[in-house]
């Protein structure tokens, strides 16, 4: 992806003197931290679109509040660099797809501190928005991933840079109220950005108030790590709103998903990646905790699945609201000594459990097609208990689409 680097406009008398030893051109700067200094802070905002070049930055990119800036390639934070992002920016993407996008590399953080009155907005800067114009937002931890051997790092779908590692506690930054909309560009065919991407980021990472709005791929999706989410919103994805894979096992906490006409499930989740293998040792699974979720379709008619549990994965559900779907939970896996995806299993031995759930217009609420031969009392208890997420409160003002 380096020798796609597009240059872009030079930042209006302003840049960074940081640009790696890739393909990307040198940007001479006079100021390491500021893009725009708005003459010292004194302006208010002009209105003025500022443009960020398509680079590496191996110093800090501070973009000030309430401005509106534009990039038309790939900008990506080297380790070390902090991208600084005020209360009430708008980041505006040429929509030409994947090669747009953000990348926050290992080592590297994003501190992106918006509020529910001025949010964090990362959008198409296309006149006519639509889902798949740009990349989205990439972050890349040093926590375990299950993907790989000992202390190795795998490398991301888009971009080929390196995630993965042995640091639990690692931080990547601060997301809060931030809004990617538009994303889901495709490289290929199988490889594809999402709203957010989670690659090995760790429980040192903040994440709080976050919302992937009409994405062309996965709203949120977690390979590895630890991170603990809390208050995800996904509406409108146009494949999974909430996926993870490759032995994920943070938290997600206060989530509300709700599907548009063109959609797959709700959560889907695997054990490991599939296209990879479980190349861990000691071998684990993913296995997050998932609390407080409401889960919107569009009818029991469509023929949609709400969650996918497959390739062994694990978790712990508690309180599950499900609306609209022709099945509820949908379990994959096989069986035997060397099952590689012993979803059932996880039933079994209680690493995948489901406490107070409630259906409402569900056909079908269990569909096991592990192998396993378990009741359903064993996945799942307190039928008709959950009440889910407070969406109507915590999500006011600052997300779109509901």
């Amino acid at each position: 992806m380096k020798n796609n680097l597009l240059l872009g406009l030079a930042i209006t008398a302003l840049l960074f003197n940081s640009c790696s030893t890739d393909d990307t051109a040198d940007i001479n700067i006079t100021d390491n931290s500021v893009i725009n200094n708005n003459n010292g802070g004194t302006d208010s905002g002009s209105g003025e679109e500022i443009a960020i070049s398509a680079a590496e930055y191996s110093s800090d990119l501070v973009l000030d509040a309430d401005q509106t800036y534009t990039i038309s390639g790939p900008v990506i934070m080297a380790d070390g660099a902090n991208l600084i992002i005020g209360e009430g920016v708008t980041i505006k993407a040429v929509a030409t797809g994947a090669d747009v996008y953000i990348a926050i590399s290992q080592g590297a953080k994003i501190i992106a501190n918006g509020t529910a009155a001025k949010p964090i907005v990362m959008t198409s800067g296309s006149a006519n928005p639509a889902a798949g114009q740009w990349g989205g937002l990439i972050i890349l931890g040093k926590a375990p991933i299950n993907s790989v051997t000992g202390t190795a790092t795998s490398t991301s779908e888009i971009g080929s840079l390196p995630y993965g590692g042995t640091e639990t506690s690692d931080s990547s930054g601060i997301l809060r109220y931030v809004r990617v909309e538009y994303s889901g560009g495709a490289a290929d065919g199988s490889s594809e950005n999402n709203g957010f991407s989670f690659y090995g980021v760790g429980a040192g990472t903040t994440v709080d108030y976050i919302q992937a709005y009409e994405g062309a791929d996965d709203g949120i999706e977690f390979f590895g790590g630890n991170v603990e989410v809390n208050y995800a919103v996904v509406i409108n994805a146009q494949d999974d709103s909430i996926d993870w894979t490759e032995g994920f096992t943070g938290k997600v906490t206060n989530a509300y998903v709700k599907h548009g006409a063109d959609h797959d499930k709700g959560f889907e989740c695997d054990g490991y990646n599939t296209d990879i293998g479980n190349l861990s040792s000691p071998k684990f699974w993913s296995k997050p905790i998932v609390t407080d979720v409401t889960i919107v379709g569009l009818g029991s008619s469509t023929g949609n699945e709400a969650i996918r549990l497959r390739a062994g994965t694990q978790g712990i559900f508690n309180n599950i609201l499900i609306e609209g779907f022709a099945e509820g939970f949908d379990l994959d896996g096989d069986t035997g000594a060397n099952s590689n995806n012993p979803t059932g299993t996880g039933v079994i031995n209680g690493d995948l459990d489901v406490t107070n759930v409630t259906f409402t217009d569900v056909t079908v609420q269990l569909k096991n097609d592990t192998g396993d031969t378990f009741a359903d009392a064993d996945f799942m208890t307190g039928i008709g208990n959950a009440t889910g997420t407070d969406y109507a409160t915590w999500g006011a003002n600052w997300t779109v689409g509901n």
